[in-house]
């Protein structure tokens, strides 16, 4: 089996205890790998999902029957788009546990399968109600992604009015359930309300998890200039008029050099043919038409 090459200060005690303890039926030299793997799978999975995803598959490998294992290997199926992959790890450990806590997830695999009307189906099934406040509010968001997925513009709209949306309290799903919501009410041409729930979303949005200063940006007409890159550009410039001057410069050597009239010739006391003598009649008259 090819591993992955760990950084040492990776020892895999970074875990949390539910995962250590899910391990501990595991050889103890085997599930040090294998949580070691886990680690670098969290630690990569928002930077370098690709990378993220190579090793959820060794930890598959290793460790199978283990859900914390499948539940990673879902999450970083998910992150790089292979979304049938990614419904298959979530089914497999929801088996093993018996929990509901990735319905939501699964819901959104089924939309990233072009199934929007499946998503929408399981927002209604009996699980959503087992679901904690948090996963509640993501099932809500799924079901309105499905109702836009599927033209259904306004209904997204009224799928993601809710207690949550009108709470005052900033929780971790708040900005981008604003955020959401601020984009189908763009979507269905109101855009005054759009750029208030924009606004909102910025407020709320601690951790910089949406890009609501940008779309507000937009609605304002206000376009940003990447100070850096313009520094880079003018500093080409600079690089290529200085190559052009020193090449111009050897070409106008080079023309001098070639232009410059040879020395005269030492003086004959002797008139040459060509050159009349004093006594000769000058003839300064212009050359008759």
């Amino acid at each position: 089996m090819k591993r992955l090459p760990i950084p040492e200060d990776v020892t895999g005690d970074e875990i949390d205890k539910d995962v250590r303890q899910e391990l501990v039926s595991l050889p103890k030299t085997l599930a040090d790998d294998v949580a070691r793997n886990l680690v670098m799978v969290a630690k990569l999975l928002d930077e370098d999902p690709e990378e993220a995803y190579g090793y959820s598959r060794v930890a598959l490998r290793l460790a199978s029957r283990v859900p914390s294992v499948r539940e990673a290997a879902g999450f970083a199926a998910y992150a790089v788009g292979k979304y049938g992959e990614a419904l298959a790890e979530f089914r497999a450990a929801r088996r093993m546990t018996g929990s509901v806590e990735l319905w939501p997830v699964m819901a959104d695999c089924e939309r990233g399968l072009g199934r929007p009307e499946k998503a929408l189906a399981m927002a209604g099934e009996p699980e959503v109600q087992k679901l904690d406040r948090a996963g509640q509010v993501e099932m809500r968001l799924v079901a309105a992604g499905a109702r836009r997925d599927m033209g259904q513009t306004d209904a997204a709209v009224v799928t993601l009015q809710s207690p949550e949306l009108a709470s005052n309290s900033v929780q971790p799903w708040t900005a981008r359930l604003r955020y959401a919501y601020a984009d189908a009410l763009l979507e269905v041409g109101r855009e005054d309300e759009a750029r208030e729930w924009f606004a909102k979303a910025l407020e709320a949005d601690q951790g910089g998890t949406t890009n609501a200063s940008d779309r507000l940006a937009e609605l304002d007409g206000v376009e940003f200039t990447d100070v850096l890159e313009d520094a880079d550009e003018d500093a080409d410039a600079d690089e290529v008029m200085e190559v052009k001057d020193e090449v111009n410069g050897d070409e106008r050597k080079d023309e001098t050099v070639t232009d410059a009239p040879a020395e005269p010739a030492a003086p004959s006391d002797a008139p040459s043919e060509d050159t009349p003598s004093e006594d000769a009649p000058r003839d300064d008259r212009p050359e008759q038409s």
